[in-house]
């Protein structure tokens, strides 16, 4: 398999967790990268185009990702395959689900060996839309959607693949991107 190079426009700001995050991603992934970072805030076009959209990922100038990117996501991206993920969809058996939560941030639990789900705790209620579209946006990237709950001050995330009728390593892989702009 050939490697390709591509060009990454990465844009970012200071002291940004999930920026760092998505960085170590595209590093994972495999894909020979020239990395630009481009901070933001020292541009105030960009500051007003991107707000706190950050990390937003170009490749080849074309826009890719925002807020999260996987390494497979990635790779696919840079291969010319649909940015969307085929995960294994296979439920998993309990040990496996128990297993895997410590692979989570704390917080998430397997509820009633139904769904994995988590409760997320904000100030107010536009803090927690704000956090509900971020969410949205990590589940469209990976094509993977979770139902959630918003109520003020709160959102519950709670995930399991409806088509197997059960947990599958999609729902981890979008467990660990909320986790990746989550606050408690």
């Amino acid at each position: 398999m050939s490697v390709l190079h591509v060009q990454v426009t990465f844009y970012t700001r200071r002291d940004c967790p999930l920026c760092d995050k998505a960085k170590a991603a595209i590093r994972a992934s495999g894909a020979d990268v020239e990395l630009v970072e481009v901070d933001i805030d020292q541009d105030p076009e960009l500051q007003r185009r991107f707000t706190d959209d950050v990390p937003v990922i170009y490749v080849n100038g074309r826009e890719a990702f925002r807020h999260f990117v996987h390494p497979q996501a990635f790779a696919a991206y840079v291969r010319g395959v649909s940015p969307s993920l085929e995960f294994d969809r296979t439920p998993l058996e309990h040990d496996e689900i128990r297993a895997l939560m410590s692979h989570l941030q704390p917080g998430w639990v397997y509820f009633n060996a139904h769904d994995l789900r988590r409760e997320y705790k904000f100030a107010n209620f536009a803090e927690a839309l704000a956090f509900t579209n971020r969410v949205g946006a990590i589940a469209e990237k990976i094509d993977h959607h979770p139902d959630i709950e918003l109520g003020w001050g709160r959102v519950q995330v709670m995930t399991r693949t409806h088509s197997a009728q059960g947990v599958t390593r999609a729902d981890f892989i979008l467990a660990a991107g909320v986790d990746s702009i989550g606050t408690i």
